[in-house]
């Protein structure tokens, strides 16, 4: 039997709001060097400055905290391309979370208590074995105001209705959803119980593969027969995409190996290209709009120093790692 293997395994979940990369692309970054090599093998080296954003000092154990908090234990699979992505994206959130302090924008304490209520009401809904009380409520509770500064941001923003209509109808492209797959998984632990599975799978109606996923799949997902989400290209690693994109609706992968374990993917619907309306747009429309009037990020200033350790160790590990493909 076919067994494919894979390099990554990781649904990255960045926040990628219009506002954000906006407020991130309109000004200047600077990079400085420094002395390389440190390691945070040693824990004084965890207070080592990697970056200064308008002043203000980010340490090695900064970004190690901001990593494992959006990714957990699971860093290790994360690329170099990834890991710029993601110092990018630690860059852009303290930014904005400096823009909210500066206006007053602070959460109160019924909101925080609010957010960890529903938070937690979710991750039971959902089957998880992780609870509120494990996660790091400093990055979420970082988030949570991103979005609220976002939201004020947005609602007190004037534009004039013609001035939307035409940037929707000249930036057409921007407002394109991309094609999509709802895609549903079985997990297991070996690939001999991957094959066993498989081989119970021929022909299977979507009712059976929901059944068999709750009875065998080790994923979190099992308890929703397998239902993993809706996902476009660029949200998954290329190898995963790669895999569900070039499968029919109701068609099943071959064994895929990834360092989770074995997985059987099936695509329930797929979704093709359509063009946000220009009523969904507006937010975003008013964003731009008021981003490229007021330049925003005119005169921030952001020093990268040379040699992100943190990231650095993550890449040693992985080159001293077996890898499965």
């Amino acid at each position: 039997m076919k067994l494919l293997k894979l390099k990554h395994n990781l649904f990255f979940v960045f926040l990628t709001g219009v506002f954000i990369f906006l407020f991130a692309n309109c000004g200047e970054m600077n990079e400085q060097k420094s002395s390389s090599g440190i390691s945070l093998d040693d824990p004084q080296k965890k207070n080592y400055i990697i970056i200064e954003i308008e002043g203000s000092a980010y340490l090695n154990s900064d970004l190690e905290k901001y990593v494992r908090g959006t990714f957990g234990s699971d860093q290790k699979a994360l690329t170099p391309v990834s890991l710029s992505r993601l110092l990018d994206k630690f860059i852009e959130e303290k930014l904005v979370l400096q823009s909210a302090s500066s206006q007053n924008i602070s959460l109160s304490w019924e909101e925080k208590q609010e957010y960890l209520a529903k938070l937690s009401g979710e991750l039971k809904s959902e089957g998880s074995n992780i609870s509120v009380e494990e996660m790091d409520t400093e990055i979420l509770f970082d988030r949570l105001l991103i979005e609220k500064y976002t939201y004020a941001l947005v609602k007190d923003i004037k534009v004039k209705e013609e001035e939307t209509k035409e940037y929707y109808n000249l930036h057409k492209r921007e407002f394109l959803r991309p094609q999509r797959v709802e895609a549903s998984q079985i997990l297991l632990e070996t690939e001999d119980r991957a094959i066993e599975v498989m081989e119970r799978m021929k022909n299977v109606s979507e009712e059976d593969f929901r059944k068999i996923a709750e009875a065998e799949s080790i994923g979190l997902e099992a308890i929703k027969g397998g239902k993993m989400g809706v996902f476009e290209m660029g949200q998954l690693p290329f190898e995963m995409e790669q895999v569900l994109f070039s499968l029919e609706e109701g068609e099943l992968s071959p064994v895929v190996e990834s360092s989770y374990g074995y997985h059987i993917f099936r695509v329930d619907r797929r979704f093709e290209p359509e063009l946000i309306s220009e009523e969904d747009a507006l937010p975003g429309i008013k964003v731009k709009i008021f981003v490229l009037c007021s330049k925003l990020r005119e005169g921030n200033n952001v020093v990268v120093y040379d040699g992100y350790n943190f990231f650095d160790d993550i890449l040693a590990e992985k080159k001293h790692c077996p890898r499965k493909y």
